[in-house]
């Protein structure tokens, strides 16, 4: 699949990269690295997202510029590849353009379940990553030589990211081989990272997490831990939707909670983001059930009531 992959995806002269909307480390830092990887053998290659970067990501623009999409491009150029996501609808208001541009349309992803629309699809979902999956197409066509230190901290951040700091279950020996492969052609410290990612809150955001946790609630014996935030958090507080990222680690720190689930007020409906820590739940399928999906451990959903019909049927629907 990723010999493949990297066969057909190189024929071309002019490509555009999607990452998807609401982007997150793994998005921008694999779209980032296959971009380079494309750049650098001479291919012409824009990077396109609908949504702006939150703000702890914006330094990964300096490395290389994510854009909104452009219509002309789009439909002049001779691929289209998506990352991080095996759906076009997670890609914004060009997702029927995309779909029905008839050119050869590319995946590389590591979310179950992709749909079977692509040229060629790469898609693995025990890989911690989409950008563990990049640093792969760098290994198997033989271009680790291309690592400098910008795509080394564009694929540093997808992996730090998505792995929770490298402690999820998804982490493996491979994983980390490939971390100290992308410090040693990087020559970066792995704290830079850390630190424009993660270390860059204002006190707003502090005062958000307060307003949260009073709203921390348990169910089933202890297990299951939710955090119904209100619009009004968000504006008593002066912070935005990507404010709220992170918060549900608060939740699932707890001893006893197996499953936590975020949900927030926005556009008239309610955003489920769904975590667990143990094999007991499995989110995609909680999510899948409210049209959603993800991962066994992370999964995302939406749901069309308000904050207190969506905490009822969240707790209804998760079972131990």
């Amino acid at each position: 699949m990723i010999q493949e992959f990297i066969s057909e995806v190189r024929k071309h002269k002019q490509v555009c990269i999607f990452s998807h909307v609401r982007p997150d480390g793994d998005a921008i830092g694999s779209q980032i690295g296959l971009a380079l990887w494309l750049q650098k053998q001479g291919l012409e290659v824009r990077a396109f997202n609908d949504d702006a970067l939150p703000e702890n990501l914006k330094f990964l623009e300096e490395i290389f510029p994510i854009e909104k999409p452009d219509k002309d491009y789009i439909e002049s150029c001779d691929a289209i590849i998506l990352v991080d996501g095996n759906d076009p609808k997670r890609f914004g208001g060009y997702a029927d353009l995309i779909i029905e541009s008839g050119k050869p349309l590319y995946m590389v992803d590591h979310h179950p379940e992709p749909l079977d629309i692509y040229e060629v699809g790469f898609s693995d979902p025990t890989a911690s990553s989409t950008a563990e999956m990049v640093y792969r197409i760098y290994l198997q066509s033989a271009l680790l030589h291309y690592i400098d230190k910008g795509v080394a901290q564009a694929l540093y951040t997808g992996m730090m990211t998505d792995t929770g700091s490298f402690r999820f279950d998804s982490v493996t020996p491979q994983v980390h081989e490939a971390i100290a492969d992308l410090l040693r052609r990087g020559n970066f410290s792995p704290d830079v990272i850390h630190q424009k990612v993660y270390d860059n809150k204002e006190l707003h955001h502090l005062k958000l997490i307060s307003e949260a946790l009073a709203k921390l609630e348990v169910y089933h014996g202890g297990k299951l831990a939710t955090l119904a935030i209100p619009e009004s958090s968000l504006v008593k507080t002066g912070c935005t939707y990507d404010d709220l990222d992170g918060i549900i680690a608060f939740a699932l720190s707890l001893a006893s909670v197996e499953t936590a689930v975020l949900l927030y007020e926005r556009d008239e409906k309610v955003k489920l983001s769904l975590r667990s820590k143990t094999d007991t739940v499995d989110v995609n399928v909680v999510a899948r059930k409210f049209g959603g999906g993800g991962h066994k451990k992370a999964a995302g959903a939406w749901h069309n009531g308000n904050l207190e019909e969506a905490v009822k049927d969240i707790v209804e629907t998760i079972t131990f």
